[in-house]
């Protein structure tokens, strides 16, 4: 692909006698959002964390805006531009939304780590923190501890703490894991208008909202990439339906 961000060639992993990949080949296009979709046990979350890093392939390839990142350690991937949000939600429960931020543009922008105070007396985070807020916007909490967010706010400052090192790729691991309907649209609308701002890799089990916001989809089986094309070429795919639902029926969201 001309204008790829991130290229995988190949990757190979294997658990035991599990082969959770299997010559997996992934083309992400700069400015796409691009989503990851498979059955229970097709092998995306091993797919993801060898993109950034917390699970090393056996053999493969991958390249990141022009660079091979394999065996890169997940810190150096950070610094390069790549960032991740979670399946469960990793922020700091005890802390403000201002707070969690806060120490999300510390880390991003190289400080030594100090407690939180300190950095949010910083005169360069606090500067950078109220526009992270209004990105996902949650400017209106922004005092109020995590713990009191609801799931979906907690999603939103997730991703407002993967942005907060303006990474030229977002990985975001089934945000919609566990999301009332209210929370699931907001989501949609908040991952519809980063889209225009940063590439997104998207691994999802909501074929609604993947089909809502994909730009291109590939679909895993067993670890093996079996399909990639628009929203359009994946639901009318044979094997993609045959995949999902053992006959011929096309794949709606």
């Amino acid at each position: 692909m001309a204008d790829s961000l991130l290229s995988v060639q190949s990757l190979n992993k294997r658990f035991g006698a599990v082969q959770a990949s299997r010559d997996l080949s992934l083309e992400v296009a700069r400015g796409e959002l691009h989503a990851l979709i498979g059955p229970n046990g097709a092998g995306k979350t091993t797919a993801i964390n060898q993109l950034c890093g917390e699970t090393l392939p056996d053999s493969g390839q991958i390249v990141f805006d022009g660079r091979r990142i394999t065996r890169m350690p997940a810190y150096r991937r950070a610094q390069l531009g790549m960032a991740r949000s979670y399946q469960i939600t990793s922020v700091f429960d005890q802390l403000t939304v201002r707070e969690n931020l806060s120490l999300a543009v510390q880390a991003h922008h190289g400080h030594s780590f100090r407690f939180w105070r300190k950095a949010g007396s910083d005169p360069a985070v606090r500067q950078a923190v109220l526009p992270a807020m209004a990105r996902v916007d949650l400017e209106s909490r922004a005092d109020v501890p995590a713990a009191s967010l609801s799931h979906g706010e907690k999603r939103q400052l997730e991703v407002g703490m993967a942005l907060a090192g303006r990474p030229k790729i977002l990985l975001l691991d089934e945000p919609y894991a566990g999301m009332g309907p209210g929370g699931a649209v907001e989501l949609t609308r908040l991952i519809q208008r980063l889209k225009t701002e940063v590439t997104i890799l998207l691994v999802e089990h909501d074929m609604g909202a993947v089909f809502r916001l994909a730009d291109r989809i590939t679909v895993l089986v067993y670890g093996q990439a079996i399909a990639s094309g628009t929203p359009g070429e994946i639901r009318e795919d044979a094997q993609v339906r045959k995949a999902y639902l053992g006959d011929e029926t096309p794949v709606r969201p």
